[in-house]
């Protein structure tokens, strides 16, 4: 037969097989695809055997077999000498019988909705086709129970589970004990947070419940609705019929891995936000969800390998979550192909035509042999010139804006409280602490007990205070509901009772023994803190490469890429507060650009790092060096005439001033103490009056205050302030601060009298005492300094070294680049979120430990005087770390790896002056170096893909001080020169993003206010060229102005100010080493004790008990067999998993720190 009447037969004769596309219309196969079509439908016509086709044939639903990558993939597959693809009709696979299905020599089938998946298993037992994805496995995909028996049986690492199967005529009975934080499924108990799945893998609801300490409530997960794939719900009790799975919940720091194996020896992995975070779904501007192809370890490449042979699904894909340094497979999907991936699509291709021609053309006599190509080879772009790489960043920060702490004590002799004691266990150290709802629940029983049977017997022997077990009822029902993170209950043993100093307690000495009852609450972060921290976090991204804007105009670059990609390795720790948890949360969402309730991304995101001391501190042991400093600021304190030059050089040796100018303030110390005593009386008997005022009945404060509330705050500062014996205590003078800064900011328009002197004078006063606490000389600010964060320090250290010793990370695949302007980057982030005495110690230790001479270093002595004229570490204060590698430079050069250390004083205070002290900016930089780095040739664009302005291997000069006006610089960072055209000194000041709303905002609140507030720190990035700055908005203006709730504003955060910029790596690894040798031996013992903790718990969860990681046991020998599952294509046939990256062993240390 002639070559034009073949063709004339494709055209007219053949019956028009159509492989599907996207939408409503198919593609007619062309005259290259309709090859040799003859003998489909009945015997085969008599044609020479070199002329013989492999038949490919795909039974599925019409919507998978006209989808986008099926398309894409057969349309390549055509491209095969030897191969023909026939699309068998949906309506032939509904209606007509197999005997009456096309043939094929190999069939691609698979299940989906509404597919006859028993008549497919029948056509392969009449037809023996070769198949791809064996049919009769699809069964068991079906079934979550039979894919996680399978995975199991492979030795496949997945979450620890348990299966509760219900009977639905009696779905009561099951082995399920529901308790509020846990639940017990045959005996195995799952804390909060855990997964419910249903059993059967085609129902996508898949819950995640929350524990209470976290806020409760749980996440619902369902398939993609438009841009949504799950719902927060405050529902908290699991469902009570139909049968799931169980599982532990693994923290994944929110990003999801899929993988889609072709064959055991070919995986493509995509890395997208989990559906669990906050349920928005992430599309490109084309509407679809943005996935980013990342590398597999090699254990992983084993797993997929594994996976595809257990399930004899050649074409497969799964789920793969990565936690705890191991991973885990929790999904097995069977046949899936990957969306928008043109090499995917050749790969895919090729490897399933290979497979094919491999297994049938010895049989069917067609000559053919496997094509050799050439590997691939990765290339990565790298930074060059004076530019440096970003390599890490660590961040220690404070919590934002919170409500007073409040506290209470009282003693304590019921019966009732100490059968509690004994209950959970207080005698094992002689200390409670009770957070739990059912554990607060029990304490206000007690109370309420016993209040009731003091109205019926006024002389039965209960001697609690009845105004103390009020205070504890009242306290304990606030909000309607409990809440761990806003509530807790200490209970002390006391052997013979406590001897009373203080006005709330008694003063006859008991020698029974009792216990010390505390009640603490309050400082919960407020909706003003939650937006700080929100934008702190949106202005973080700023400081990584491509972090402006949305993703500064170029597709494939920003932090958010870099995190999607598994680029950015990212751990945020927090300690055990509620609002430092909360605010790291609250971080998290403005950092990775998160939706929706805090709670789902506290549960994934934040890791506790309650750890001997990491970021939590125990204010009841104080140690040696503190009692005696406390002791003798107390002393000094109580002096009842004007400050002298001794009490100067007592107070301040340091000559900070800060305290130099507070003293001036304070001028006599007891007088100050009196007249603030005095003001706190009036503002009670303000509070009283609006009280008796039948107006302000309803009237509701910030955060849901009430004025009673309000009351009880100040009437027992007034009591506690003055002791009975006319002393006054000066450990209140920081409530005092606390209070009085909150009504300022946030009740400002009650108008109360007398407030701003209030303010003024208890300011002056705090500047004092806290800073003080921490220290007055520097020799007992490093020992104090030391006790309070030394394992925090060392894990600092651990975190730079393992930066450039660690390489075994994930990457991101270099194959699939395309679109990722640098695939090698690689940055680590470590976030610490603490609270106040954290934040002065480490500050302490870089001022006070001996880092640099301020005597040789003109760049650090001028940071130390911007240091010490701050008054005030505030809410949202953050100490920076920045490493930086140049690699150009030799790898054992000490100008290789660059450091740069950098500080903000966090929130601006409300009444803060305009002589506010400033920096020089963020990363400045000279002139004369600026010019040298802009060389467009040697690197990539960086206004695309690096607009952080790269380290400089030299020193900074920075000139003296001087009004600063707009430079040329604009877009990501706002570029300040000095006003003296002679200068050669330029900074580049990177700013917050532009604000946002909280989103307790009502339409009449904060609105503009907020946004005039934030323009100092958070202007627009994109109009800093346009918009002449401004000086920020005073709240002395606003005060009268309502804000969101009543009466809030949100102020702005002071921008990061450098420290230094030419800090070697060398150089603080050196500090810090000697830093920590010089640590006490009691320090050292808890140093030991928190690595023991990192070693056994490495990534530990808020108030879940850390389960034991599941060991990957060793690969075992697969049979040998003829069958498709066991022949494994050569590699260079397209594995798209590059090479392993190598193990680096521990860096020698005394002590060792998992590297999370």
């Amino acid at each position: 037969m002639s070559k034009s009447s073949e063709q004339g037969m494709c055209n007219s004769e053949l019956p028009r097989f159509l492989i599907g596309s996207e939408g409503e219309e198919s593609r007619e196969l062309d005259e290259t695809d309709m090859r040799n079509f003859s003998g489909h439908y009945g015997e085969e016509d008599d044609e020479d055997q070199s002329e013989r086709q492999v038949v490919v044939g795909i039974c599925s639903m019409m919507k998978k077999s006209k989808s986008k990558p099926m398309t894409e993939i057969l349309e390549r597959l055509c491209k095969f000498e030897y191969i023909t693809v026939v699309i068998f009709p949906e309506e032939v696979i509904l209606n007509e019988p197999v005997e009456k299905w096309p043939l094929c020599d190999c069939l691609i089938s698979f299940h989906s909705k509404g597919f006859p998946l028993d008549k497919a298993v029948s056509y392969a037992k009449l037809r023996n086709p070769l198949l791809i994805n064996d049919l009769n496995m699809q069964y068991f995909i079906q079934d979550r129970r039979e894919v996680y028996r399978i995975l199991q049986e492979e030795g496949i690492d997945l979450p620890r589970y348990a299966v509760l199967n219900r009977d639905p005529d009696r779905p009561e009975e099951c082995n399920l004990v529901e308790s509020e934080d846990h639940v017990e499924v045959n005996g195995e108990v799952f804390h909060k947070p855990f997964v419910e799945k249903p059993v059967s893998a085609e129902d996508h609801n898949v819950y995640i419940y929350y524990p209470t300490s976290a806020g409760g409530g749980s996440q619902r997960l369902f398939r993609k609705i438009g841009s949504r794939s799950s719902v927060y719900s405050p529902e908290s009790t699991v469902r009570k019929t139909g049968s799931y799975i169980y599982e532990e919940f693994m923290p994944t720091d929110g990003t999801d891995v899929k993988v889609y194996t072709v064959g055991p020896d070919y995986a493509h992995a995509e890395a997208r936000k989990s559906p669990a975070l906050d349920g928005k779904v992430e599309r490109d501007s084309e509407g679809k969800e943005i996935r980013y192809p990342v590398m597999l370890t090699a254990m992983e490449k084993l797993v997929a390998r594994k996976v595809c042979l257990a399930f004899k699904q050649t074409v497969c894909g799964f789920d793969l979550l990565r936690a705890n340094g191991h991973s885990f497979v929790c999904d097995v999907n069977g046949f899936s192909f990957v969306k928008n991936s043109m090499k995917y699509y050749d790969d895919c291709a090729k490897v399933l035509g290979n497979m094919v021609m491999r297994e049938l053309a010895p049989q069917l006599h067609i000559p053919w042999s496997i094509p050799m190509e050439a590997e691939d080879i990765p290339i990565v772009p790298t930074t060059s010139g004076t530019m440096m790489e970003l390599r890490c960043v660590i961040a220690v920060i404070r919590h934002g804006d919170r409500t007073p702490k409040q506290k209470m004590k009282m003693e304590v002799r019921n019966a009732l409280f100490f059968e509690l004691f004994e209950k959970y266990g207080g005698y094992k150290s002689g200390k409670l602490k009770l957070k739990k709802p059912k554990q607060l629940q029990e304490v206000l029983d007690i109370a309420r007990q016993l209040l009731a049977e003091l109205v019926l017997h006024n002389d039965c022997e209960i001697e609690e205070k009845k105004s103390k077990l009020e205070q504890l009822k009242t306290v304990l029902e606030m909000y309607g509901h409990f809440s761990g993170i806003n509530r807790k209950v200490q209970l002390t043993y006391l052997p013979n009772g406590q001897p009373k100093a203080s006005s709330e307690e008694e003063d006859a000495l008991k020698e029974d023994p009792s216990l010390l009852l505390v009640l603490k609450w309050g400082g919960e972060l407020t909706p003003a803190g939650r937006v700080q921290a929100e934008e702190l976090g949106r202005a973080f991204r700023c400081m990584y490469p491509g972090g402006q804007g949305d993703y500064a105009g170029f597709p494939g670059c920003g932090l958010l890429r870099l995190h999607s990609t598994y680029r950015h390795d990212l751990k945020i720790y927090a300690s055990d507060e509620g609002r430092v948890q909360m605010t790291a949360a609250a971080f998290a969402k403005g950092l990775l650009a998160l939706e929706g309730e805090l709670t789902p991304i506290l549960v994934q995101m934040v890791k506790s790092a309650n750890m001997n001391g990491l970021l939590d501190s125990d204010s009841d042991s104080l140690t040696d060096c503190q009692q005696r400093v406390k002791a003798r600021l107390h002393e000094i304190m109580q002096k009842n005439k004007d400050f002298n030059e001794e009490d100067y050089s007592k107070l301040a040796p340091t000559s900070s001033p800060s305290l130099v100018n507070s003293m001036g303030v304070i001028v006599n110390p007891v007088s100050t103490c009196d007249r603030v005593h005095t003001l706190i009386k009036s503002l009670t008997c303000q509070i009283c009056k609006r009280l008796e005022d039948p107006k302000s009945a309803d009237l509701q404060l910030y955060h849901s205050e009430t004025l009673e509330l309000m009351l009880q705050r100040w009437s027992k500062l007034e009591r506690d302030f003055r002791m009975k014996n006319g002393r006054y205590d000066i450990s209140k003078i920081p409530d005092i601060y606390d209070c009085v800064k909150y009504d300022t900011q946030h009740n400002s328009s009650l108008g109360l009298e007398d407030t701003l002197e209030l303010f003024r004078l208890s300011r002056a006063l705090a500047d004092i005492i806290i800073p003080q606490e921490y220290g007055i000389t520097r020799a007992e600010k490093l020992d104090i300094a030391s006790a309070y964060c030394l394992p925090l320090v060392k894990k600092i250290q651990l975190d730079l070294q393992r930066t450039h010793e660690d390489e075994a990370v994930n990457k991101l695949h270099p194959l699939y680049s395309r679109g990722v302007m640098s695939p090698g980057r690689h940055v680590r982030t470590r976030l610490y979120f603490t609270s106040e005495s954290h934040v002065h110690s480490l500050l302490n230790i870089f001022r006070y430990g001996g880092l640099l001479d301020e005597q040789k270093d003109e760049q650090w002595k001028q940071a130390m005087d911007y240091l010490s004229a701050v008054t005030e570490l505030n809410y949202m204060t953050q100490i920076v770390i920045m490493l930086y590698e140049d690699n150009n430079k030799d790898p054992s050069s000490e100008e290789r790896f660059h450091v740069e250390l950098h500080f903000s004083p966090g929130v601006k205070g409300c009444k803060d002056e305009d002589n506010a002290p400033m920096g020089f900016g963020f990363r400045p930089a000279s002139s004369e170096n600026h010019e040298k780095q802009t060389d467009p040739g040697s690197l990539e664009d960086l206004s695309q893909d690096e607009p952080d302005r790269a380290a400089l291997t030299e020193p900074v000069s920075i000139q003296r001080k001087s009004p600063l006006i707009r430079s040329r610089k604009a877009g990501s960072m706002e570029a300040l020169s000095e006003s003296n055209t002679s200068s050669r000194g330029l900074a580049y000041r990177i700013f917050p993003s532009s604000s946002r709303q909280s989103p307790e905002i009502k339409p009449s609140g904060l609105g503009a206010q907020c946004a005039g507030l934030f323009s100092a720190s958070f202007p627009n990035l994109r109009d800093l060229a346009r918009v002449p700055r401004k000086k920020p908005s005073s709240l002395r203006n606003l005060s009268s102005q309502t804000g969101f709730e009543g009466c809030s504003l949100v102020p702005s955060i002071y921008p990061l100010e450098t420290l230094h910029n030419s800090l070697s790596l060398k150089q603080v690894d050196e500090f810090l080493t000697t830093l920590c040798k010089n640590g006490s031996e009691t320090q050292f013992k808890r140093l030991k004790s928190l690595s023991a903790m990192f070693e056994s718990h490495s990534q530990p969860s808020i108030d879940v008990d850390n389960q034991d990681t599941p060991v990957s046991t060793p690969v075992r020998n697969q049979p040998t067999s003829q069958s498709l599952w066991y022949v494994s294509a050569p590699p260079s046939t397209g594995s798209s998993a590059g090479p392993s990256s190598p193990s680096v062993p521990e860096p020698s240390s005394n002590f060792r720190f998992n590297s999370e």
